[in-house]
């Protein structure tokens, strides 16, 4: 049965409040059919000319996995030695990515001049498909909250290593490092909030006119 505007909406807001970026999993692998599916709704984004530039690469090999690991390890180590104090503290506290723990790991890229689409909206933004994958992984994000499941936007990683690991086309841009799974426990406030790394300002929840 199709659900009311009412309904739908309210489905959606709760989806909204529980997406979470997850960094605790726990160990058991969410089934490939569910998988499947997920990256079917991810393919229902919105696409500039409906070029689908998006490209997800299910990363299972040990062996690039601790490739990964290690490129995460060395910007972490980077960035902690970019900060001082009281900031530092801080972050060298927080758990900024579920590699060890995560069943699964997804990397997300974006081919950067697709033939389809025949270029149809790039002409002055050739960074729309860009966003378009970005749309992709939000979809992913999304129908994964709706089952339960916890994703997790590994960030803190050079970008070329991380393609040359994975051996993937030039062409090929990396967009986002997923860690997938089931989480250890849901909440609908985020982590580093709850750490006291920031908290959500009001202001960004009100128009901008002009």
């Amino acid at each position: 049965m199709i659900p009311t505007a009412t309904q739908a909406s309210a489905t959606l807001e709760e989806i909204f409040r529980w997406r979470r970026d997850v960094r605790h999993f726990r160990p058991e692998p969410v089934d490939e059919a569910t998988l499947d599916d997920l990256l079917r709704s991810a393919s229902m984004a919105p696409s500039v000319g409906l070029s689908e530039p998006w490209r997800f690469l299910s990363v299972d090999e040990p062996g690039r996995r601790d490739a990964v690991r290690a490129i995460f390890a060395s910007c972490q180590a980077a960035a902690l030695t970019e900060r001082a104090g009281q900031d530092a503290a801080l972050y060298a506290r927080l758990k900024l990515a579920g590699l060890d723990d995560a069943p699964h790991q997804i990397a997300v890229f974006s081919v950067e001049n697709p033939e389809q689409g025949r270029g149809l909206g790039r002409g002055t933004m050739p960074d729309t498909t860009v966003w378009s994958t970005v749309m992709a992984v939000h979809n992913f994000w999304l129908a994964a909250a709706a089952r339960g499941i916890g994703v997790g936007w590994v960030s803190i990683l050079e970008a070329e290593a991380v393609r040359l690991t994975l051996d993937v086309p030039t062409s090929w841009r990396f967009v986002a490092y997923l860690c997938v799974g089931y989480p250890v426990e849901r909440s609908d406030t985020p982590e580093l909030e709850r750490l006291g790394w920031e908290q959500r300002q009001a202001a960004c929840r009100e128009w901008v006119r002009r």
